[in-house]
């Protein structure tokens, strides 16, 4: 009842209007790669990307529950921002390619959160959050889990359900994202079988997960630690 699981299966749904809208406003190019748009809020900065939006998930959800000891990630350069010293009055700076904790005005309001959390944007990303999570195997998918390619680009997308075919096994998933310029978070379609989309299903994967706007190899699954 209070996993990050069900937290995930009952995000919200935009009901009114199933665009794609960039940071700025502006329609996404390309409105052919969501099945259904997250009312979840974008910002106005080129900040929430693709890796910025898994991270923007896992921390809602453990804010949203109390978990806030939980919160942290890591910067590019490998070093690690918690949100509790953060929250404790704190603030990184870089100099150089080091961090300096100087003394501010941050706390544990949900505003100061949201500021921490453009702040992890600006310094994190896939490469960073890559390193962070433990590779699991596809047969073994759970809800929460995270298909990632850390690079420069690279993307990643979050599982937000999982359905298992109580006769043969199988397993089905969906997986949503947000993507470059920052945009809203959207489920994406499944473009290898429209049938079945907006599901995936492990069965029919061999080597690649073909998403509307990037291939993953079927061993670039991870999991967050807990």
């Amino acid at each position: 009842k209070n996993s990050f699981a069900a937290w995930l299966q009952h995000l919200p749904i935009k009901t009114d209007d199933n665009t794609v809208y960039l940071f700025d406003g502006n329609k996404k190019r390309n409105q052919n790669a969501q099945f259904k748009v997250l009312n979840i809020d974008v910002g106005d900065k080129d900040l929430q990307q693709c890796a910025d939006a898994v991270m923007r998930l896992r921390a809602e959800y453990l804010y949203s529950s109390k978990q806030t000891a939980k919160i942290k990630f890591n910067y590019t350069n490998g070093v690690s921002i918690p949100f509790s010293k953060w929250s404790s009055g704190y603030y990184p700076k870089l100099q150089g390619n080091k961090v300096v904790w100087v003394s501010s005005q941050n706390n544990a309001s949900y505003a100061s959160f949201k500021k921490y959390l453009i702040n992890i944007f600006s310094y994190a990303g896939t490469s960073s959050l890559s390193k962070e999570l433990r590779a699991v195997e596809l047969k073994d998918i759970q809800i929460g889990d995270v298909f990632i390619k850390g690079g420069f680009p690279g993307h990643a997308v979050i599982v937000v359900d999982v359905a298992t075919n109580a006769k043969t096994g199988d397993k089905c998933f969906m997986i949503v994202q947000s993507y470059m310029p920052a945009q809203n978070i959207h489920v994406l379609k499944n473009p290898s079988n429209t049938n079945l989309s907006p599901w995936y299903s492990v069965a029919e994967i061999k080597h690649q997960v073909y998403t509307p706007e990037w291939t993953f190899e079927a061993n670039e699954l991870k999991r967050f630690i807990d």
